[in-house]
C-alpha cells in the first residue's frame, strides 16, 4: 500500500472481530472499530492493540444508530469496511426471530447507507454456512442449494441479497460475502479469545469450560449418525486463520469491483469425538461426557469447498485441529471468566 488504508470494523470488539483488527494491523492498515458492546468488550480492542503494537479507535456506536456512525464515518477518513455487527445465536433467534431480523437488518442497511453518503465502496461481510440447504451437497461450494433453516440464517441470507442488490446498482461497489464455518481458536498470545455470555451454543467453547472446571460435562448430541464414529461432522476453522481471510477479500475487493461470494474453511470435516480427543490432548486430562439424544436440526456432515478462495484470494487455513485447540486452551486457562466485566 502506497498510503496507510482506514478500515471500520463494526462489532470488532467481538472474537472474530478483535482478531481481525490484528491482522488488519499487522497487513498495514489503520483500524477504527464500532461496537455497541453487547456482545463485545472494549478489552478485546484494547488487547488487541496491544498485540498489534498500534493503536486502535474504538467507538461505543450501535450501528442502527444513523445519526452516530455518521459522525463516526465524518471523524476518520474511511476506505473500506468489514461488517461483524449483529446478533449470532441459533437456538435465540427461533426464540426472538424478530429482534434477529430487526438488529441484523437495521444494522446493515444503515451502515450501506452511510456508506454511500461517505463515498466508501469496500464492503467484507461476516456472512455464514448457515446460509445453505440441508440438501445442498457435501463439501459445500459457493453454488450450493440456499436454504437457511432458522431465523439466524434467514438474516444472513436476506443481507446477501440486499447487498447483491446494492452491488447491482452500483458497478462501483466492491463486496465480499464471506461465509465461513465453524471458528474456534484464540490468539496465540492468550490475550483474546471467545468470551460467549452464560452457556455456550457451539462445541468448542462448551468443552473448554468443562476442561476448565465452569460446567461439569459435555452433552454429545446423538452418536447414532452415519458417519465414521456416530458423531457429527464439521469444518472447524482457527479464527487467526479466519482472520487472514477478510484480510485477503479486502486486498481483493481494492481490484475486483462487483460482489464476491467465498466460503473460508478448511475443506476438512472433524467429528465431535475428534474434537474432544484433540481438547483432550491439548489440556492434559480427560473430558467428561454424556451421549444424548440428537438436537433437531443438527446435519451429519458439512464442511466447505475451499478452492474458489484459494484460487481467488490466494488464501487458504494452515492450523490444525491441534493447534486450534491448544490456543483455544491457552486462552481459556489464563482467562476462565473471560474479559473482566
Amino acid at each position: 500500500m502506497a498510503q496507510m488504508e482506514t478500515i471500520l470494523v463494526t462489532g470488532g470488539a467481538g472474537y472474530i472481530g478483535s482478531h481481525t483488527c490484528v491482522a488488519l494491523v499487522e497487513a498495514g492498515y489503520d483500524v477504527v472499530v464500532v461496537d455497541d458492546l453487547s456482545n463485545g468488550s472494549e478489552h478485546a480492542v484494547t488487547e488487541a492493540a496491544a498485540i498489534a503494537g498500534r493503536s486502535i479507535a474504538f467507538h461505543g456506536v450501535d450501528v442502527a444508530d444513523a445519526d452516530a456512525l455518521d459522525a463516526v464515518f465524518a471523524a476518520h477518513p474511511i476506505d473500506g469496511v468489514i461488517h461483524f455487527a449483529g446478533l449470532k445465536a441459533v437456538g435465540e433467534s427461533v426464540t426472538d426471530p424478530l429482534r434477529y431480523f430487526r438488529v441484523n437488518l437495521d444494522t446493515t442497511l444503515t451502515l450501506a447507507e452511510t456508506m454511500g453518503n461517505h463515498g466508501v465502496k469496500r464492503l467484507v461481510f461476516s456472512s455464514s454456512a448457515t446460509v445453505y440447504s440441508p440438501a445442498a451437497s457435501v463439501p459445500l461450494h459457493e453454488d450450493g442449494v440456499i436454504g437457511p433453516t432458522n431465523p439466524y440464517g434467514d438474516t444472513k441470507e436476506m443481507i446477501e441479497r440486499i447487498l447483491t442488490g446494492a452491488g447491482h446498482a452500483d458497478p462501483e461497489l466492491a463486496v465480499a460475502l464471506l461465509r465461513y464455518f465453524n471458528p474456534v481458536g484464540a490468539h496465540e498470545s492468550g490475550r483474546i479469545g471467545e468470551d460467549p455470555a452464560g452457556i455456550p451454543n457451539n462445541l468448542m467453547p462448551f468443552i473448554m469450560q468443562v476442561a476448565v472446571g465452569k460446567l461439569a460435562e459435555l452433552s454429545v448430541y446423538g452418536d447414532d449418525y452415519d458417519t465414521p464414529d456416530g458423531t457429527c461432522i464439521r469444518d472447524y476453522i482457527h479464527v487467526v486463520d479466519l482472520a487472514r481471510g477478510h484480510v485477503a477479500a479486502l486486498r481483493h475487493l481494492a481490484e475486483t469491483p462487483g460482489v464476491h461470494t467465498w466460503n473460508l474453511g478448511t475443506g476438512r470435516g472433524t467429528s465431535v469425538f475428534e474434537m474432544v480427543d484433540a481438547v483432550q490432548r491439548a489440556v492434559g486430562h480427560p473430558i467428561p461426557r454424556r451421549v444424548v439424544g440428537r438436537r433437531a436440526g443438527d446435519q451429519p456432515v458439512s464442511y466447505a469447498d475451499v478452492s474458489k478462495a484459494e484460487r481467488d484470494l490466494g488464501w487458504r487455513a494452515e492450523r490444525t485441529i491441534d493447534n486450534m485447540c491448544a490456543d483455544h486452551w491457552h486462552w481459556q486457562r489464563t482467562h476462565p471468566d473471560g474479559f473482566p466485566a
